[in-house]
């Protein structure tokens, strides 16, 4: 099966440990990270897709952190 993610975080250095770790547990980028203008809050967010193939099943009550 191929997991999905969509990592989020403010832009700051979390975003690229979060992205950073995901890649040392086996996942892979999926296409470009996009930044977007949160215009409540007053900063930038960055979100990047990973993607993961593994054996097993899909079920929505999976904790895709811990694929």
């Amino acid at each position: 099966m191929l997991a999905y993610r969509l990592l989020t975080e403010d832009d700051t250095s979390a975003f690229c440990h979060k992205v950073s770790e995901a890649l040392s547990k086996g996942w892979q980028l999926e296409g470009s990270p996009t930044m977007a203008f949160d215009a409540a809050r007053g900063v930038m967010r960055c979100a990047q897709a990973v993607v993961k193939d593994f054996d097993g099943e899909y079920s929505p009550d999976m904790k895709l952190g811990q694929v």
